[in-house]
């Protein structure tokens, strides 16, 4: 269930978040290519002006005074006109602004005429730049301070990058709103099958037991024999299976003010050596690194019986002559738990899958190996209720199922 919330969640939140940054993109994108095209249009004006008004200049040629072109204003741009000579001498200087042309744009157009000779229009990157020219080797250089126009592209830009900012705490907020509400019936039918399941199992429990002590009395003569021993045998899986859903049960609804500060290494200890004797049946070692006086707060018959489910399991898929290493450690705020066996390895696309309620590898379902697929799911419950993670995975011939708890948070 948290994970369907989870997704829900992040698509939510992407998809809208996907919205609010195409349009901050488009509209810086619109906004840079309209000053790009403006500033382009000015350059190419000007060119066009000089070259229609001027023939080309000669050695000799002295300053022009052309009052169309003087006096040409653009309101937009600060933009200044260069004519020049044949040996690319500046002979005449013109303001399209009421700004006059300072030392600085001056030093400016010598750079440029000392690095460039070929003509060419340059504007490069708005956001950098502060001058953008058009050079005509021989002719005309005119250049522009874009100073304004970089200005304003950098404040859309910040204002942008806020608004987007802003938006997605607007964003997540409303993410979780909708997921709460789409999620809502899916969870309500969750619990619903959670309360069924408990109380199925509870309503079965006391008819169960009368069948059973009432088989107990039976009169068992050769004819009868087989029958009443196959009642006995399917009485009994059905209690375990009816006792391992109330377990699962009883661990969804676990408490935090049912915790104790709890020394888990003499449970785990203790669990590791109780285990030995089923584990000699398949000639399987038990190995313990426990670290010592490792303490929590947590409900002590859970960690109890999730350690027994975890060796349990270890031993029952791993192979024979093999060892069993049960491993507790604790590094920074953190508590490992690690019971690694030797044996056929999970595929990894069951990495999750085999945490689900009555899901089985043994995809023939085996009535003898008398197990039913609820222990690791009964796993996975008790430790989600103290806010731990567990996970398993293969490798190298070496399974693991590794649970870590938050030493923080208990």
């Amino acid at each position: 269930m948290e994970n369907l919330k989870k997704k829900t969640f992040f698509t939510i939140f992407i998809i809208i978040s996907l919205f609010a940054i195409f349009f901050a993109t488009f509209f810086n994108v619109q906004t840079y290519h309209r000053e790009y095209t403006a500033i382009l249009n000015n350059l190419t004006r000007m060119k066009n002006l000089i070259i229609q008004r001027h023939e080309p200049f000669d050695k000799e040629m002295k300053p022009i005074n052309d009052d169309e072109l003087h006096n040409r204003k653009v309101m937009d741009y600060e933009i200044y006109t260069f004519i020049l000579n044949s040996n690319n001498d500046i002979v005449d200087k013109i303001s399209h602004s009421d700004n006059g042309i300072t030392d600085e744009i001056i030093d400016e157009v010598k750079d440029i005429l000392v690095k460039n000779n070929k003509s060419k229009v340059k504007i490069g990157c708005l956001y950098w730049n502060k001058y953008v020219y058009n050079y005509e080797a021989g002719n005309s250089l005119t250049i522009v301070n874009i100073s304004n126009t970089r200005n304003m592209l950098l404040i859309n830009l910040l204002i942008s990058l806020l608004l987007v900012g802003i938006s997605e705490i607007i964003i997540y907020i409303i993410s979780k709103k909708i997921t709460e509400w789409i999620t809502k019936p899916v969870l309500e039918s969750f619990n619903r099958e959670k309360e069924f399941v408990a109380n199925a199992s509870h309503e079965l429990k006391t008819p169960l037991a009368v069948m059973m002590a009432n088989i107990d009395c039976l009169d068992v003569n050769k004819k009868n024999e087989k029958w009443i021993n196959n009642l006995k045998n399917e009485s009994d899986r059905m209690s375990n299976l009816i006792t391992r859903l109330l377990d699962l049960s009883k661990t969804e609804y676990l408490k935090k003010e049912n915790f104790s500060k709890t020394d888990i290494s003499i449970i785990i200890e203790k669990r590791a050596l109780t285990f030995e004797s089923l584990a000699y049946e398949k000639n399987i070692t038990i190995e313990t690194n426990i670290a010592e006086k490792v303490n929590i707060s947590c409900h002590k018959e859970s960690i109890d019986e999730l350690v027994s489910i975890l060796i349990d399991n270890a031993i029952s898929h791993g192979k024979e002559n093999s060892k069993i290493k049960v491993n507790l450690s604790v590094a920074k705020n953190e508590i490992k738990l690690e019971i690694v066996n030797e044996g056929e390895p999970i595929p990894e696309s069951e990495y999750e899958k085999i945490f689900e309620r009555f899901y089985r590898n043994d995809k023939s379902h085996n009535r003898k190996s008398e197990r039913y697929g609820l222990g690791l799911a009964i796993a996975k419950n008790i430790v989600k209720a103290h806010n731990g993670n567990i996970r398993a995975y293969s490798k190298d011939g070496y399974t693991t199922f590794e649970v870590r708890f938050k030493i923080n948070e208990h």
